[in-house]
């Protein structure tokens, strides 16, 4: 289990080549890759998001990378001499004009502004395709360590509150059976003190606590919620859509929950079937950070 909450990074740095990816992710419903890079990564837009796949599901993810190349070979210097032979006309025209001393020199003129220029050539496409997916595989390797951690703590989380319903539903279990037989017993002294002392119809009475039995029965969603409960234990030991099993798996919890409270029509019943909303909605809000 991986939660979708992390951040990776890793680094390049070779024969004056620096390269550093770093990629955050967060919640969302399905993949969004959003990646930030300087143009000579354009080319590699679809390899980017197709490792990026390869090793994450679920989440937003944002990628930055950055890139510097300070070696011979990724740039060169030229000399513009348009501008040089200015600053040198200027030069010698000032110190004429006003008897100073012309002391430009070679290393004085170059320092000037545009004089210079620097152009980075662009990089081998090959060579840059292999460092960054070396150092995008290890910044994603990095980034599931995090999530892994965090996704152990959201398992314990999940499971706890799976075990806090689980006890919940077993006082439910307890509490059930004994409905019908304090609804018989309360309609039954309503109607003698009603009837003071008449004689009343035993089949008839019988009859509505049947129908009170039957409409209060909740053996069904008792049932279902202890098949959810185990399936809850299964997804959280697999690996395949986690997240997305117990998403749905939260919405069938709450619908067996929801009918339980409206159906078992007792005060004590109701009251654990608050109990378990309230775990259950802990879980949802706990499942919703898992890939």
């Amino acid at each position: 289990m991986q939660s979708m909450t992390g951040y990776g990074k890793a680094e390049y740095k070779e024969n004056g080549k620096e390269l550093t990816v770093e990629i955050k992710t967060v919640n969302n419903r399905f993949l969004d890759v959003i990646p930030k890079y300087p143009r000579c990564f354009v080319a590699f837009d679809d390899a980017i998001r197709k490792t990026v796949q390869a090793k994450i599901k679920r989440g937003r993810a944002e990628l930055f990378v950055s890139y510097s190349d300070t070696s011979d070979s990724g740039k060169k210097i030229f000399l513009d001499d348009g501008v040089a032979a200015q600053y040198a006309e200027i030069g010698k025209k000032v110190s004429e004009k006003y008897g100073v001393e012309n002391d430009l020199t070679a290393v004085s003129l170059m320092r000037l502004p545009d004089v210079l220029t620097e152009e980075f050539s662009d990089p081998d496409a090959e060579v840059l395709s292999e460092i960054l997916e070396d150092t995008l595989n290890r910044a994603l390797d990095n980034l599931n360590k995090m999530r892994s951690i965090e996704g152990l703590k959201l398992k314990e989380d999940v499971l706890k509150r799976c075990a806090n319903v689980e006890n919940l539903l077993f006082k439910v279990e307890k509490r059930a059976p004994e409905l019908a037989a304090e609804y018989k017993s309360k309609l039954k002294a309503k109607v003698e003190e009603t009837l003071s002392g008449v004689k009343y119809d035993e089949a008839r009475l019988l009859q509505e606590v049947t129908i009170f039995a039957d409409k209060t029965n909740i053996d069904e969603e008792i049932t279902r919620l202890k098949s959810h409960i185990a399936q809850c234990r299964e997804i959280c030991e697999s690996t395949e859509d986690v997240g997305k099993k117990l998403d749905f798996l939260m919405q069938e919890f709450n619908r067996e929950t929801n009918t339980i409270c409206s159906k078992a029509n007792d005060i004590a019943i109701t009251g654990f079937g608050l109990s378990m909303k309230n775990e259950i909605e802990k879980m949802r809000e706990q499942v919703q950070n898992i890939e």
